[in-house]
């Protein structure tokens, strides 16, 4: 390699396009310190020395020629000249500047662009409590995020919430969103020594401090109810405001009879439905799953005929042929083109039930019916409402075939079953009866 006396006249001597490859000039004055020349011309300056302790030689770009003089850069390669005799490699101190400045905002969009990973709903969900509970910290280096910021704002929002009105859940969730993320950035982001940039995830300052939100396995149709929220949702059934009000009052039904998640049932399509004349058949295809792979699960009688009728109505409104039915089995004029929640009709369930329930809480509902009605043991309750088996079950997570759930279609006609004979029996205390025809 050649040797030359770096100055400005002999580097724009040499700085020209030419060759065929990239050419090093080494200073003649300042040991390790050097010009690369590119084909092109373009020259930038390099250190180039050992690290004590090792036997590989390191070799560092200081800059590009123009944008520094040759007196900074030969400043510059005796600052790597002394790092590489303290035994600090230049390039792990870069590493390690890097992985601390890495933002929230880049760990959020390296962590939901993970292909695969997560359902678009969740990384939906999560920017959005990124975008509102940490605008001001989006910019900043995940790792200057101290406790006290995490307490400070965990109040805030508790006390404030994101829209002027208190809102303990929010604060929590939003917390939660913080906490996976700087997991992630302490796995993804660290030192050249193998040790996290994080050492301490900030949102462990909460343990003693999550605001109380009750037991949400309160939250669910009584026993009692049961029976008065099914006639009320048939009653609403017979005459709907719109299209979309009766689709927001079906999919209540339909998360009833079969705990599904509001998600779950608002995105069906009739592609995963099967109706058979062999009731056992009837099934739904439950895909993208929150955990575990896609399977067919069951379904009672009760919901088969709900879906026969909104599949006779779709056909009656199609003037195009089968293929070109809406897609969806709970439409909705919205952009989405399906229904997205059930308002209007939850609402009517809260009325009777006397407290505010949610979609989700139907689930709920089914199976405290399941388990606590009908007798039907966990492990296929568990499995009616799409959980996967507890990591202890051996047999049941690598032996048995959980993708087709037909078999538990006598379970899931037990729930179907009892909801409706509640229905009955509410009919009659309404209308002064005492006696109720029983359930074959």
């Amino acid at each position: 390699m050649p040797v030359l006396k770096l100055t400005k006249t002999n580097i724009d001597r040499v700085a020209k396009p030419g060759g065929k490859k990239d050419v090093l000039y080494w200073d003649r004055d300042t040991k390790g310190f050097g010009l690369r020349v590119t084909p092109t011309g373009l020259s930038k300056f390099i250190a180039q020395g050992r690290v004590r302790g090792t036997s590989k030689d390191v070799r560092v770009t200081i800059g590009s020629y123009g944008a520094w003089t040759v007196d900074e850069a030969r400043r510059r390669a005796d600052e790597y000249r002394h790092q590489f005799e303290q035994g600090i490699d230049p390039k792990d101190v870069e590493r390690e500047r890097k992985a601390a400045s890495i933002t929230l905002q880049q760990v959020l969009d390296d962590y939901v662009g993970r292909p695969g990973k997560l359902k678009d709903s969740t990384a939906k969900e999560m920017r959005r409590h990124v975008a509102k509970a940490y605008p001001d910290w989006a910019a900043k280096p995940v790792a200057t995020i101290t406790r006290e910021m995490v307490k400070s704002r965990h109040q805030q929002i508790a006390t404030e919430g994101l829209n002027g009105k208190p809102a303990p859940a929010s604060a929590n969730a939003c917390m939660v969103t913080l906490r996976i993320l700087v997991n992630f950035a302490m796995d993804e982001h660290r030192r050249p020594n193998g040790s996290p940039i994080i050492s301490h995830n900030p949102v462990g300052a909460l343990k003693r401090h999550w605001s109380k939100l009750g037991s949400r396995t309160e939250r669910y149709i009584d026993k009692a109810k049961v029976g008065a929220v099914w006639n009320a949702l048939q009653a609403a059934r017979e005459c709907p405001k719109n299209r979309d009000a009766l689709a927001g009052t079906d999919l209540t039904i339909f998360a009833l009879l079969t705990g599904c998640r509001r998600d779950e049932g608002a995105a069906l399509t009739w592609d995963r439905v099967i109706l058979s004349d062999d009731p056992a058949e009837c099934r739904w295809h439950l895909t993208n799953r929150k955990v575990g792979q896609d399977i067919y699960l069951p379904l009672a009688s009760q919901a088969v005929s709900l879906l026969r009728q909104r599949l006779a109505a779709a056909d009656a409104l199609a003037a195009a042929p089968e293929e070109e039915r809406d897609p969806f089995v709970f439409p909705s004029w919205s952009r989405a083109g399906r229904i997205m929640d059930a308002r209007s009709a939850m609402a009517t369930v809260s009325e009777i039930v006397g407290k505010h329930l949610s979609l989700h809480d139907l689930r709920r509902t089914f199976t405290n019916i399941a388990m606590r009605e009908c007798r039907i043991e966990k492990f296929r309750t568990d499995l009616l409402t799409g959980h996967k088996p507890a990591q202890a079950d051996t047999t049941s997570r690598n032996y048995l075939d959980l993708t087709n759930l037909s078999w538990l279609h006598p379970e899931i006609q037990e729930v179907g079953s009892w909801i409706e004979q509640q229905g009955r029996v509410a009919a009659a205390q309404a209308s002064g009866a005492n006696v109720v025809a029983l359930r074959a």
